[in-house]
């Protein structure tokens, strides 16, 4: 369900809700791609909610435009909302979701998706989480300048043109302690809803994603 949530400076923004079943064992927060809170979004929170965790997926271009979701055809328009963001608010965005999930007992972990995954990288680093899981996560450098207070796990595609090798490579000098897992696979090879989806690289992705958040948040 659709729900509201408050930021620490004030802003109110959209927040997708989608409760454990059965038993919870903490709290995940997703971050979108630049197409917003999707429906594919919504099917991977009821992949993650199916195994016992409520899953929280905050609206990060209601500061712009309230309510924006991008069809996967329209990437420019993603991309320019993306780029209008700022950092600082978007993360004040991703922590009232993460509040909002402590609230409710147990650890919280953030998984984030293209941009979602750069942004699960700041998480990381700057936001009081169990742990964060980067799929394909894009914009590296500018996160190259702190420290990780919180476990990382990174996707990524051998034939990620957004994510080549080089950015990668900065980004497991500066992060050590970052656990990275290559696909034979393009950008966004998990969403199952484009033409970039590859299945067993995604499943495989998913697999060891369930097995780092039991470790981590149990």
């Amino acid at each position: 369900m659709m729900t509201e949530i408050s930021a620490s400076d004030g802003h109110r923004l959209d927040c997708w809700i989608e409760p454990a079943k059965g038993e919870s064992r903490g709290g995940i927060v997703i971050v979108q791609e630049i197409f917003g809170v999707t429906d594919q979004l919504k099917g991977v929170a009821a992949r993650y909610a199916a195994l016992g965790y409520t899953v929280a997926i905050p609206a990060l271009f209601d500061r712009k435009e309230k309510g924006a979701v991008i069809p996967f055809d329209q990437g420019p328009r993603g991309r320019d909302l993306m780029l209008a963001a700022d950092l600082d608010e978007t993360m004040r965005d991703i922590d009232a979701a993460v509040g909002t999930l402590a609230a409710r007992g147990g650890k919280v972990a953030v998984i984030g998706f293209c941009w979602g995954g750069g942004l699960a990288l700041r998480a990381a680093q700057k936001l009081d989480i169990a742990a964060a899981v980067a799929f394909y996560g894009t914009r590296l450098p500018q996160y190259l300048d702190s420290p990780l207070r919180a476990p990382l796990l990174g996707h990524f595609g051998s034939k990620d043109d957004h994510v080549p090798p080089e950015m990668l490579d900065a980004a497991r000098a500066y992060l050590p302690d970052m656990q990275i897992h290559i696909y034979e696979a393009g950008h966004a090879f998990a969403n199952d809803a484009r033409p970039s989806y590859v299945a067993d690289a995604a499943e495989l992705a998913h697999q060891r994603t369930a097995a780092f958040l039991a470790a981590n948040l149990s």
